[in-house]
């Protein structure tokens, strides 16, 4: 085998329609590849910025570009750990070096890892934020699958939490306020959506003002996203959040995601496996991780136009583990 090579790529993928939370609508993602290869075998990884925490698609491909050389002298994923801050550049070089390792191994990613034989996941799908009538619509549509995630915007969301479950009745939901309830009554809220049998209520507050949601009384647990990104979040977030979302963009990869997941029940936490928009590369990853989450949000690559070859389809809301001619 050769010394590893690295090639890196920015990728544009459209979204079907748009892609609509508080913070805005998207119409297409770019994500940045990344590939090494030995001469024998290709390890892949796929990472999507945090555009909330600034990362710009060049910016990721600067900070993998940034890497070649200790790829070239045989980065580990170890070592990587300490090299890259957390972020999309770790996960699409992380997710990279596990592909690799296990092709050279001949064994599959989940089972280098430690993790479950991959099966069919439930998954969320995403209803995007919109006023109530378009927002029922979109559930009607989906009401055939078993989970929902609605995206929230603070001012207006029990009208918009009615209309999804009058469009799709017997779906279980969750919601996402995206930050959006920072300021507002936090336990007249969530007391307000309690009726509709919501199963969790996403990130109410700002990432940092955690605080905001200490005493507060809510029949329906909170779950931290923004507020969570990786371990050295955990200890903020006792107490306040019943749950964390686990996306390997923000934790820096599938090492530290497996990491995350130990810790957050260990420590009393429930686990829900989420992803950015992302094709079925991204999604891949996180897939394996998710096999024991109580909640799965890995419709990133469901919601775009188009995917890439060996995509994973999804039927009646389950997914389906990844080929191996995709990832892992």
């Amino acid at each position: 085998m050769s010394a590893p090579a690295l090639t890196a790529r920015i990728e544009r993928w459209p979204v079907a329609g748009a892609f609509t939370i508080a913070r805005g609508a998207k119409t297409h993602v770019d994500v940045v590849v990344a590939e090494i290869a030995d001469g024998r075998h290709v390890g892949r990884g796929e990472g999507t910025p945090i555009y909330y925490h600034g990362e710009t698609a060049e910016s990721v491909l600067a900070q993998i570009e940034g890497q070649r050389d200790v790829i070239a002298a045989g980065l580990t994923r170890a070592a990587l750990q300490t090299r890259l801050p957390r972020g999309a550049a770790r996960n699409a070089l992380d997710c990279a070096l596990w592909d690799l390792e296990a092709k050279r191994a001949g064994v599959s990613v989940w089972q280098l890892a430690g993790l479950a034989r991959p099966q069919p996941l439930v998954t969320a799908f995403t209803i995007s934020l919109a006023d109530p009538a378009r927002m029922e619509a979109d559930a009607r549509a989906a009401a055939h699958l078993p989970l929902l995630k609605l995206k929230l915007a603070g001012e207006g969301d029990r009208d918009r939490v009615a209309a999804v479950r009058r469009g799709a009745p017997d779906a279980r939901l969750i919601v996402d306020a995206n930050e959006a309830w920072t300021g507002r009554d936090i336990a007249r809220e969530a007391a307000a959506l309690a009726d509709f049998g919501i199963e969790l209520i996403e990130q109410p507050v700002k990432a940092g003002a955690d605080a905001l949601l200490d005493g507060v009384a809510s029949p329906v647990p909170f779950g931290a996203d923004e507020s969570c990104q990786d371990r050295a979040d955990l200890a903020r977030c006792a107490g306040r959040y019943g749950a964390i979302n686990i996306k390997l963009d923000k934790c820096g990869g599938l090492t530290e995601g497996v990491a995350l997941a130990a810790e957050a029940r260990a420590a009393g936490f429930d686990v829900m496996v989420g992803c950015m928009l992302a094709t079925s590369l991204g999604i891949a990853p996180a897939f394996l991780l998710a096999a024991d989450a109580r909640w799965i949000d890995l419709d990133g690559a469901l919601l775009l136009a188009k995917d890439r070859d060996h995509a994973m389809p999804a039927d009646a809301g389950r997914l389906a583990p990844p080929s191996p001619a995709l990832w892992g």
